[in-house]
Formats: C-alpha cells, sequence, structure tokens
C-alpha cells in the first residue's frame, strides 16, 4: 500500500511527472504528523480529565488550542512568500518537538492553556495547523498542473489514514498502565512520542529542495493579484465550514443516540467506516475532476450529499439513516483535495502559502460557532434541525460556488 501511495508512475506521461523525491518527504511527514495529532487529540481531554480539570475547562483549553492554531496559521500565510518554505516548516516541527516535551513536563492547568495556544495542539485531529499553507505550497510548486490533484487527493488520503491510526494508538496508555504505570505517566509516554514524531517530521522536511531564489516575492503584501479571488474563496468555504459545524462527529453521535437509542459499540463501528468512506473518496474525486473539472466535482458530489443528510433526518429506521450517512460521508469529502488544488492552481506562485492560510483560517472559526447553536437546538427538543440546516446551508454554498467560480478555470482546464 505504502507503495502505491507515493509511486509517481501512475500519471499520464514522463512530462506531467511530478518530482517524486520531495513529495515523498512531504507525504512521509504528513503521515507522521497526522498520526501524532490522531492520538493527541483523544489523549490530552483524557489527560486533562485525569488531573482533575472540570469538562469545560478542557472546552477552554480546546477552544484556545484552536484559536491559537489559526492565528499561527495566518502568520505562516503572510511571510509564507517571503521565506524558504523548508525553513518554516522545519520550524513547525521545531513547534510539535517542544509542545510534545512540554505537555509532559507540566500539568498545572494555567501553563497547560499557554502551551495549548502557542504549541501545534490540535484538538480536532484534523488538518488544520500552521503545516498547511506551506505544505499545499510546496506540492503544488513540485507537481505538475496535470497531477496536481492527484496529489492532493493522494496527500489527503495518506492523512487521513495516519489519523485513524494515530486515533487507534490512543489505547497504547491502557496497555502501559496494564504493566505497571500510572495513567499519567502512560500520556505523558506518548506525548513524548508525538515529541519524537516532530523530531522526525523536521528531518524529513530538512531534505526538501529549497524554493529558487527566483521564485520568492519581494514584496510585502501577501497576496496581490489574485486578492478578490482568494477572498471570495474564503468567504465560501466559511458558509460550508459553518454549516458543516452543525453536525460534527460528536453532535451526530449524539443525534444517534437520542433519536435511535443507538449503542456506543455499534456507533464505533459506524464512525471507522465512514472515516474510511470519505478517505476513499480522495482519489476518485481526483478521477472525477480530471474528467468534469475542479468545481464541477466540488459542487455535484457534495449536493448530493447534502441531500443524504437532510432525508437522513427525516427517515424512521436506524439502518435507513445509517445508509444515507454512509452515502453522505462516500460524497461529503470529495471536495478536500480538489478545493485544495483548485486555490493553489488560480493564484499565483508566490500568492500560494497566503492564499492556503486565508481560506483556511476562517473556515476554522467558522466551524467553531456552529456547534454550540447546534447543542442549543438539540436542548430545545428540535433534534432534527441541525441536519437540516447543515444540508441546507451546504447547498447554498454549492450553488454560490458553482455560480462565482465555473468561468474561473485552473491551467490543465483552459
Amino acid at each position: 500500500m505504502t507503495k502505491e501511495l507515493f509511486s509517481p508512475q501512475t500519471f499520464d506521461a514522463p512530462n506531467d511527472a511530478p518530482k517524486s523525491g520531495p513529495l515523498k518527504l512531504l507525504f512521509w511527514a504528513r503521515g507522521l504528523r497526522d498520526f501524532g495529532d490522531g492520538f493527541v487529540a483523544i489523549l490530552l481531554p483524557a489527560y486533562l480529565t485525569s488531573l482533575g480539570v472540570s469538562p469545560f475547562k478542557v472546552g477552554v483549553l480546546a477552544a484556545v488550542a484552536l484559536l491559537g492554531s489559526a492565528l499561527l496559521t495566518f502568520l505562516v500565510g503572510l511571510i509564507g512568500a517571503r521565506h524558504d518554505h523548508r525553513y518554516l516548516l522545519v520550524a513547525a516541527a521545531g513547534l510539535m518537538t517542544a509542545t510534545g516535551i512540554a505537555l509532559s513536563m507540566f500539568d498545572r492547568y494555567a501553563i497547560l492553556l499557554v502551551i495549548a495556544f502557542a504549541g501545534s495542539v490540535n484538538p480536532s485531529g484534523g488538518s488544520a495547523s500552521s503545516f498547511v499553507p506551506i505544505e499545499h505550497a510546496v506540492l503544488t510548486r513540485e507537481t505538475s498542473d496535470k497531477a496536481r490533484t492527484r496529489m492532493f487527493a493522494r496527500y489527503g488520503l495518506i492523512g487521513a489514514m495516519s489519523g485513524a491510526a494515530g486515533a487507534l494508538a490512543a489505547a497504547i496508555p491502557d496497555f502501559l498502565t496494564r504493566a505497571g504505570l500510572s495513567e499519567l505517566t502512560a500520556i505523558k509516554a506518548m506525548f513524548m512520542v508525538y515529541a519524537l514524531l516532530g523530531v522526525l517530521g523536521a528531518v524529513l522536511y530538512a531534505r526538501i529542495p529549497r524554493r529558487p531564489p527566483a521564485m520568492r516575492r519581494t514584496s510585502r503584501a501577501a497576496l496581490g493579484p489574485s486578492r478578490n479571488i482568494v477572498y471570495k474563496l474564503a468567504a465560501l468555504f466559511s458558509l460550508d465550514a459553518f454549516a458543516g459545524g452543525f453536525v460534527v462527529q460528536s453532535l451526530l453521535a449524539f443525534w444517534l443516540f437520542s433519536r435511535f437509542d443507538m449503542s456506543l459499540a455499534a456507533a464505533s463501528l459506524f464512525f471507522f467506516w465512514s472515516g474510511i468512506l470519505s478517505a476513499l473518496s480522495f482519489p476518485v474525486a481526483a478521477a472525477l475532476s480530471k474528467r468534469f473539472g475542479l468545481v464541477n466535482t466540488m459542487v455535484f458530489t457534495h449536493l448530493p450529499s447534502s441531500i443524504c443528510l437532510i432525508l437522513a433526518a427525516f427517515v424512521p429506521s436506524l439502518t435507513a439513516a445509517l445508509a444515507l450517512l454512509l452515502a453522505r460521508a462516500a460524497l461529503s469529502q470529495m471536495d478536500v483535495p480538489t478545493r485544495s488544488s483548485y486555490v493553489m492552481a488560480v493564484v499565483t506562485e508566490a500568492e500560494r502559502p497566503a492564499a492556503a492560510s486565508f481560506t483556511s483560517v476562517p473556515r476554522s472559526l467558522a466551524a467553531s460557532v456552529s456547534p454550540a447553536l447546534a447543542g442549543m437546538l438539540f436542548s430545545l427538543s428540535y433534534h432534527a434541525s441541525p441536519l437540516i440546516i447543515c444540508g441546507a446551508l451546504k447547498i447554498a454554498y454549492d450553488l454560490l460556488l458553482l455560480k462565482q467560480f465555473r468561468r474561473l478555470k485552473p491551467p490543465e482546464e483552459q
């Protein structure tokens, strides 16, 4: 499987093949990073609970971590055009190492808040981090236009699979406690593993070739001729993320528990397969985009997924609801690699770090608002409302995206 994921031999022609050496390094580093994020996202709240921290303070720390990550991602996007990408990635990996070491050393809540804000903690376990703008720019730089979307699909697939493996690794402290270690010691040992993953990532990033000096931007402005395009995309992507926040995984699980009295074991199995279907949809999206275009692939895979979500709110049986939700999982993430590829394609090379940052940070901020609104609707016994609102807003996003950008095509589609 590893050879298949990293092999450059699946491309159309030798002239279109990406520079496989730098991409292998980037993919391995992404896999290590997401593996670490996968278990830290689960172990951090367990660690805080073991320290006696209240659930409210756990939520505050998660919010602080998301805010810090968003601000750091924004900063990296601003300076990415004026600094060598390799050094920025090595610095981000160094921050990951420092974060793991600090988490293993300190247990005072106030200090942990500072670590969460300034470090690389990613409570969502996803791909939103300071690495993303620079990784997107490097991937695009090292790939031809024809291969770019396929490489973004592979990049996303590796991250999703690694994150799933990291989530499974979160069970390791249970085995260590059976061997005689205390729970806190076992969790701190995993934080040191997280730090080690940062060191390995830095070694990989350091081997990525320097960006040629001629490609570096001397202007102080992070965005130039593509500013209006980026702002429009950021606004639309924020609408999509705001909609998605109504059915984040924890809230969707709550809906299944309350609506159908679903067991925890059954829910775990459902979300596992949901994640697998989402990951496997990435390469399918790349193949579809080659035939139908990036914007069409984003829109016409997203629309039926939103319809499936709305229908799931009304079906009377658990089997029908799960079938619709699994169909949604197989379709709803196809816009992830296509979206990233499109953003990188419609801006200039020097603007890519800023474009990736400016389109991802508002998404993170928008997605942090709607879960609270969904929780309020659940508390008012409007249990189907979050699913319907999410589906309706996403349909509106798709139609607006198609209207605004169907004529702005990437180079390979012109």
